[in-house]
């Protein structure tokens, strides 16, 4: 049997079992296969479980023909006795099958869990350009519940269509009518219910849409909410949520109405059968064809059939349910990374010369560079390059949303042609992939370099880091491989001792959700120290005081070359005190390296350069005597009691 949790591989490692995303159906059957030989354990221990529970009405009847009717009290009494057997026989095989099936339903949900977890590591930066954080969110939490769901009423749907398969029989064996009753009646629910299974899809896919668009902008509102304060925007975009809320519950009332219809009819038509089958029997009796005891065991069989009936209904609801919900998984696990392994792998020597072809820009090894840029975007562009990763507008899908009023074929035209404009430019990403990149290494193009190594060897922390919830030592060290000294250097050189005094328990403190409890500044050094601490051969960083005070800035600038020797780094920035320590800064202008030198020469030379850094301001100098970097002992150390 398989263990728990279950053991997902797909997309990070490499020819591992991947989802078949083919089509809803599909995938729902990749699932089931997942569960491997549980499922069928639970099948099994299913029909253990249903089909001895169709004797019970049988041995009623019996009891009553051979030992009430006859006066006969010890056969009445073994009957009793027999019935007593197969009714603990069933509850403690009910047991079972709920243990079983419970696993089965927790092995779908939290595989689905982890095959989204494994997909975010495949893609990385790319998932959230490509579909909204709502999505992500849904398919992992509310659609693996929906396929857990699946596997829990399909075990119990076959188990029960067995046991009703041998009720029809044990009553075709007594009475031929009473028997075709019984076989009619269950195809005939589903034919009357099938018609409204379609609205009820189509209303569940249009609540499960808005509901994951309402999930994106809770998500965004919490992110931003210090912002929207700041602004004022929470009563405006309150009201978009609560708009978007109200859209939420409309269809959802809407689906609720279908969903409500096919229970009504699977009620009506099981009441229908249980009435006809009473009639059908009293009047069989009163031909003298059917005794009292098989009439009661009729009637049992009549009351023990409304189950398997109800169960066909939620199995209908649940397939429904789960289709939607498969749809919705294949358009983010169907995603294709567009990176490519390279056929002949490349090694990546990260002592060499790293030059971007795009701007002109040459990193010397082993040493602090910085980058200086007018515009932001070119330097952060430039970093996003040396990291390999792709640019904001690159890889953004087509949308699997279909329009509210597109129904029948034209919705299924139109889910095609999106399908096919997804592959397609998943197709276009992959040969972009193929491409050399334009940054290489020692001359080794990037693209010839397996992404692991690349993302192994070259760090990049950029302006949007996440901090994790956690302690403390957990966020700088995830892979809990520093030593208490290494962790305090990192510490250090980030200039993050009050962060580290913020926590109560020092390294072991614990952090809230992205960081909410730390400054803005506090969480920009947490990041800064987490990057120094991995303490990558090439470490490229965007901004990375951007909201600390100078006094604090200075202390970090006088740190880092220091704590980054011989190591090569790369520092997006416009701050004169930053680039004061620099060994070599580059100027960018319209994307392109048009000057490069030391801080001091390029303030002397450069009409470009003063404009950025000092605002034009020729006259402009930068007074470094009150720098606290200059006095050693100026410089914070942790406390033997806070460490």
């Amino acid at each position: 049997m398989r263990d728990f949790p279950p053991e997902i591989r797909a997309y990070t490692d490499r020819g591992a079992d991947a989802p078949d995303t083919r089509s809803p159906r599909a995938f729902l059957w990749w699932m089931v296969r997942q569960n491997g030989v549980l499922f069928w354990v639970g099948l099994l221990v299913a029909l253990i479980w249903m089909v001895p529970q169709t004797v019970g009405p049988w041995m009623v009847g019996r009891a009553i023909d051979t030992g009430i009717v006859t006066g006969d009290s010890a056969v009445t009494t073994r009957w009793l006795v027999a019935l007593a057997v197969v009714t603990v026989f069933g509850a403690a095989s009910g047991i079972a099958f709920h243990t079983v099936i419970v696993r089965e339903w927790l092995i779908a949900l939290y595989g689905t869990t982890k095959l989204v977890t494994r997909k975010a590591l495949q893609l990385g930066h790319v998932l959230t350009r490509r579909t909204p954080t709502g999505e992500v969110l849904s398919v992992s939490g509310s659609d693996g519940d929906q396929f857990g769901a699946l596997m829990e009423i399909t075990t119990r749907a076959i188990s029960q269509l067995a046991a009703y398969l041998v009720v029809a029989a044990i009553v075709l064996s007594t009475s031929v009518r009473m028997g075709m009753l019984v076989l009619v009646s269950a195809p005939l629910l589903v034919l009357l219910g099938t018609p409204l299974l379609r609205p009820m899809q189509r209303w569940q896919g249009v609540e499960r849409s808005r509901n994951s668009e309402l999930t994106s902008m809770a998500t965004d509102i919490v992110g931003g909410l210090r912002i929207l304060r700041g602004i004022g925007g929470e009563e405006t975009f309150g009201g978009n949520y609560a708009g978007q809320s109200q859209r939420v519950r409309q269809s959802g009332v809407a689906a609720g109405r279908w969903l409500a219809a096919v229970e009504s009819v699977g009620v009506l038509l099981s009441g229908g059968f249980v009435v006809a089958l009473m009639w059908l029997g009293t009047r069989e009796v009163a031909q003298g064809r059917l005794t009292v005891g098989q009439l009661v065991s009729f009637l049992g069989y009549g009351l023990f059939l409304i189950q398997p009936m109800r169960t066909f209904v939620e199995f209908a609801q649940k397939w429904t349910r789960s289709v939607v919900s498969a749809r919705k998984a294949i358009a983010v696990f169907s995603q294709r990374a567009p990176w490519v392994h390279p056929d002949e792998p490349a090694t990546l020597d990260t002592g060499a010369e790293i030059v971007d072809r795009e701007s002109g820009v040459t990193i010397r090894p082993g040493r602090l560079t910085m980058v200086v840029s007018a515009v932001p975007d070119d330097s952060a562009a430039l970093a996003d390059r040396l990291g390999r990763y792709l640019p904001s507008e690159e890889g953004a899908l087509v949308s699997d949303e279909i329009p509210e009023d597109m129904k029948g074929r034209a919705a299924r035209r139109e889910r095609s042609a999106r399908a096919r404009a997804r592959e397609e430019q998943a197709h276009r990403d992959e040969e972009r992939a193929r491409q050399p990149w334009g940054v290489t290494v020692g001359g080794v193009d990037l693209s010839r370099v397996p992404l692991d190594d690349v993302r192994r060897h070259i760090l990049v922390s950029d302006t949007a880091p996440q901090v994790f919830a956690g302690t403390l030592r957990a966020a700088v060290d995830p892979l809990g491989k520093l030593s208490r000294e290494q962790a305090e250097r990192a510490l250090h050189t980030a200039a993050a001792d009050d962060v580290f005094d913020a926590l109560p328990g020092g390294w072991q403190g614990e952090l809230e959700e992205r960081g909410r409890g730390l400054s803005g500044g506090q969480r920009q050094r947490l990041v800064l120290m987490r990057a120094l601490a991995a303490d990558p051969e090439v470490l490229v960083l965007v901004e990375p005081t951007s909201a600390v005070d100078a006094h604090t800035e200075a202390r970090i600038a006088a740190r880092l070359g220091e704590h980054r020797a011989e190591r090569t780094t790369v520092v997006m920035t416009a701050s004169p005190l930053l680039l004061h320590h620099a060994d070599e800064v580059i100027l960018l202008e319209s994307g392109v390296a048009t000057a490069r030198g030391r801080h001091a020469d390029l303030l002397a030379d450069s009409a470009a350069y003063r404009s950025v850094v000092v605002r034009g301001d020729a006259d402009a100098t930068i007074d470094l005597t009150a720098d606290p970097s200059t006095d050693p002992t100026a410089l914070p150390t942790l406390s033997e009691e806070s460490r």
